[in-house]
């Protein structure tokens, strides 16, 4: 199983699921409508470290992490 976080103001609980890469991800992810606003703007990172193809192999036991845009200063 893969660990699922969503981070900032998605406010979404941490899911698992079995996914093999990130595309099986975005395909399940784009039939929640609280989620799926988001996916196109999101950072996606594996394990801690950003990535940005969406044929990164998972494993069980891997974490991906949505990260929205935000403002600061």
């Amino acid at each position: 199983m893969v660990k699922v976080e969503f981070l900032g103001p998605i406010n979404k609980d941490t899911i698992s699921c079995d996914i093999s890469n990130l595309s099986e991800l975005g395909s399940l992810l784009k039939s929640d409508d609280q989620i799926s606003s988001w996916l196109e703007n999101c950072a996606v990172a594996v394990n801690d470290t950003l990535v940005s193809s969406k044929d990164i192999s998972l494993s069980d036991g891997d974490r991906v992490s949505l990260l929205p845009p935000v403002c600061g200063g």
